[in-house]
């Protein structure tokens, strides 16, 4: 009887050791994709400003031209980087851990924009930066356990609930409705559209990742998952999103700050990720009341943190990145001679400016 008790220890400890493993592999993956993903923003961009100066179209008004720009296709290559280590990621960690990690390329998105792209990051933007952070950290603390699934053919049960077929049938209606109506009118003056687009697309993306993770890592284990219609489905399915998102990424990049772009981007994104896990592999059952609030309270740090750089992204546009500096010569003396000359220079200043769209575009 006590070798029984033993053994029964000793395999209950190699489970937990095992996981454990699991986990620090996805948390090091998640990591790793966060970098990449990151710097992906910076590099693409930098494409995008080459592609518009050279043809005089820009993304953002349905210019294709960055196509055919190298450095386009390197930050593309990066991103795929990025996104193949965050696919393997969850097929070792549950999403609710993955997920919240994406705060990472935030930081490096915006680190990398205030340093190589000129767009600055202020000391309320750096505050905004630590603030989504600390909130990921509190939400990746209290998150659920993810439950264990034996089979592609249970995810795609978990995927059929009314519930969660509801949730797909509302984001693809949302979409639908950001894409033919909403992005013709503002879509180029509010970040929202753009990025909602993406967010949205990326929660249903997300969940076939994960399903698709799964399918892949039992088959890698000699149970295979390939001859099962659903693990295509789930293939179908993460195609589509992943092309549509970096569609309407590639305008949000080209069309605002990218310290803008990326936060608000991963909250949207984290937000409705989390909330599609929780529709569909009902990750809040059992948990506690406290547990349940503390994410909440994690999830309103993070947005509070984005508020930050969104209400910082316009202040001066100097080296410094100090907030408090005085008014530049030339603007003090247009403010100087009444509202009629100031007009008249700020129309002069405008037309010679070789990146009126890129300006113009950021207002919102």
């Amino acid at each position: 009887m006590e070798e029984e008790v033993e053994g029964l220890k000793g395999g209950r400890g190699l489970f937990l050791l095992s996981s454990s493993s699991d986990n620090v592999k996805g948390f090091v993956l998640a990591l790793l994709s966060s970098a990449f993903i990151g710097a992906s923003f910076i590099i693409k961009k930098k494409g995008l400003k080459k592609a518009a100066a050279a043809s005089g179209v820009r993304a953002g008004v349905g210019g294709y031209s960055y196509l055919l720009e190298p450095l386009w296709w390197a930050g593309m290559v990066t991103m795929i980087v990025g996104e193949v280590a965050n696919f393997v990621a969850y097929a070792f960690a549950p999403a609710v851990l993955v997920t919240p990690l994406g705060a990472l390329s935030i930081i490096v998105s915006a680190v990398l924009a205030h340093f190589i792209l000129n767009e600055k990051l202020h000391k309320l933007g750096m505050l905004g930066c630590i603030m989504c952070i600390a909130g990921s950290i509190v939400i990746v603390i209290h998150a659920p356990q993810e439950s264990s699934i034996g089979s592609v053919q249970e995810v795609w049960h978990l995927a059929t609930q009314n519930a969660f077929l509801l949730y797909v049938a509302s984001v693809i209606a949302i979409v639908m409705v950001l894409i033919f109506h909403f992005a013709p009118r503002c879509g180029h003056t509010n970040v929202l559209v753009f990025t909602g687009i993406c967010s949205l697309m990326g929660s249903l993306s997300v969940m076939s990742v994960k399903a698709l993770g799964i399918a892949l890592k039992l088959t890698f284990e000699g149970m295979n998952q390939l001859i099962y219609s659903e693990t295509w489905v789930f293939t179908m399915v993460v195609v589509t999103c992943v092309i549509m998102q970096m569609n309407y990424l590639n305008k949000a990049l080209d069309t605002f700050n990218t310290a803008v772009v990326s936060p608000i981007y991963y909250v949207m994104f984290t937000t409705l990720t989390i909330l599609a896990s929780i529709i569909m592999f009902r990750d809040w059952d059992g948990q506690s009341g406290g547990k349940i609030v503390s994410e909440i309270c994690g999830f309103i740090i993070v947005l509070s943190g984005t508020v930050l750089l969104h209400l910082t992204k316009d202040y001066d546009k100097s080296p410094s990145i100090n907030m408090y500096t005085p008014l530049s010569p030339s603007l003090s003396a247009r403010l100087s001679h009444g509202h009629g000359d100031f007009t008249q220079r700020a129309d002069e200043q405008v037309a010679s400016s070789e990146d009126l769209p890129l300006r113009k575009h950021e207002l919102y």
